[in-house]
């Protein structure tokens, strides 16, 4: 079960449309097509940005449980349509985890200033206030930016180890940057009680999916290679939009 948002108007905003499935239904999936006339961007602007995956750093934790994870983390305000760093702080774990999890917060290496600089990650926080203005009227939003990379080379790459799981936040989002030589990944939402709401692989760059935090949980299948020869690759980013800081 997918839900697509595919307007066919030309005067139609499917932020709007979005922002309203997710407030109606809890999450939504928005097309590469509106992702990316929504932003101003033009579609070679996906391939410079995916380079900022090339430089993340390694995830520990996930390694822990026999993951191949890459990662960084920056925070923000978002305020009076303002977006401000704040300085490095170690996040803490999902709720409803992987025990290995439970009760430690995590230190990862900070994003590059060159991504933190970057002009689509900064339209696509825009983007993404919009959305989350209409789940909460918020003054000051705390907003994290997570690049991940997952790698497989057999059935142990899990997007997500920490399993169906919350952020704690309001708003969560998850991008597609790229894959390669993947099979699987399948992003699934469900309600607190468990009942499916949303299920779609992300395929194409520049796909996102949306999420209403406070009352879904969501998760990744593992992803396999197709060709044997070589890893499976699967790069995301996930921006959170939360109402409470620490």
């Amino acid at each position: 079960m997918t839900r697509i948002l595919s307007e066919k108007r030309a005067d139609a905003d499917p932020v709007a449309a979005a922002a309203r499935l997710v407030a109606t239904t809890g999450a939504a999936v928005v097309s590469s097509f509106d992702v990316t006339r929504s932003l101003g961007a033009g579609r070679e602007e996906w391939p410079r940005f995916a380079r900022h995956w090339q430089h993340l750093g390694p995830d520990p934790y996930a390694a822990e449980l026999g993951v191949q994870r890459q990662r960084r983390y920056g925070q923000y305000s978002f305020r009076d349509r303002e977006l401000r760093p704040m300085p490095r702080a170690t996040f803490a774990q999902p709720q409803n985890s992987n025990p290995l999890y439970i009760g430690r917060g995590r230190d990862f290496e900070p994003l590059t200033d060159a991504f933190a600089r970057d002009r689509l990650l900064h339209k696509l926080i825009g983007l993404l206030a919009r959305v989350a203005g209409a789940l909460d009227d918020v003054a000051d939003w705390n907003v994290k930016v997570h690049p991940f990379r997952t790698r497989s080379t057999d059935k142990g790459g899990h997007p997500t180890p920490e399993g169906m799981h919350r952020d704690g936040v309001t708003l969560v989002s998850s991008l597609l940057v790229g894959r390669r030589n993947a099979i699987g990944g399948q992003s699934t939402v469900c309600d607190l009680d468990g009942r499916q709401l949303l299920a779609t692989t992300l395929a194409v760059p520049g796909t996102l999916m949306l999420g209403d935090d406070r009352r879904t949980l969501h998760g990744v299948s593992p992803i396999r290679p197709i060709d044997g020869s070589g890893p499976a690759q699967r790069d995301v980013l996930v921006i959170t939009f939360a109402s409470a800081w620490p």
